[in-house]
């Protein structure tokens, strides 16, 4: 439950509420999780009129400002199709119009589309607290300790890169569902691959980050030889991954 709304005007003082000791204060930007009932006391830092909400595209990097919309993403000239696609699959019209992106990353759970995406483009998040530099970090590194590592602290802005080819597939019971079995891989010019898996557990997990695309297939099946649970058996999403993995690679090759 919210005990204390602040809507400062600069990140100096957002970042000085957020280190405060004395109460638990969280950021704010769409409010689509901390809107939701909970039993928790907590304060909130309303992001809005701090100017998170840029969009830069400068050669092979779009950096987007930690709160801009999902909707907004969609409207981005150069965003590729592929991760538009992605954007429309997280969250329904109405949500993606408050939902932002740093938001969505950090509260996303195994099945989250956009995070399995900008998971495999590795991703790249700044963060800034209110003592010390500002920090550039992979999504690959934050998302196993979101909790500890976000504490006091504020992601401002997300880079990712343009160049890349990107290719998703998913599994889902229905068109609208968010997925059982997602596979998203990335391909640099250099050669360089990426094979994300989502649709399971607490985050997406990367599978294969390597010099080529060779053993994609092989290396999705060993990545979920243990992701049973109540929607789908771990032998289902095995074969499901592979098979995936496959047509994410023949997109990319193709």
């Amino acid at each position: 439950m919210v005990i204390e709304y602040n809507r400062p005007v600069t990140l100096e003082a957002a970042l000085s509420l957020l280190a405060r000791r004395d109460v638990r204060t969280l950021p704010l930007g769409g409010g689509t999780i901390l809107n939701q009932p909970s039993g928790f006391l907590y304060a909130v830092v309303d992001l809005q009129s701090l100017g998170l909400d840029t969009i830069q595209a400068r050669g092979n990097t779009l950096t987007l400002g930690a709160c801009v919309t999902l909707q907004k993403l969609l409207e981005i000239p150069v965003l590729p199709e592929t991760l538009k696609m992605v954007v429309r699959q997280e969250a329904s019209y109405n949500l993606r119009q408050v939902a932002t992106l740093a938001g969505t990353l950090v509260s996303a759970d195994g099945r989250s589309p956009v995070a399995a995406a900008l998971l495999a483009l590795d991703a790249t998040l700044e963060i800034k607290s209110a003592s010390g530099p500002a920090e550039q970090v992979s999504l690959g590194e934050l998302l196993p300790v979101r909790g500890e590592r976000l504490a006091g602290r504020l992601i401002t802005s997300v880079a990712l890169p343009l160049k890349t080819r990107l290719a998703y597939e998913y599994v889902a019971r229905t068109p609208v569902d968010l997925p059982i079995v997602c596979v998203a891989l990335a391909h640099w010019p250099s050669g360089r691959t990426r094979l994300v898996l989502g649709g399971y557990g607490d985050a997406p997990i990367l599978a294969l980050d390597g010099p080529e695309p060779g053993g994609v297939e092989i290396a999705a099946r060993d990545a979920y030889s243990q992701a049973g649970d109540e929607w789908a058996s771990a032998e289902y999403r095995q074969n499901v991954a592979g098979l995936l993995a496959g047509r994410c690679l023949a997109i990319i090759t193709g």
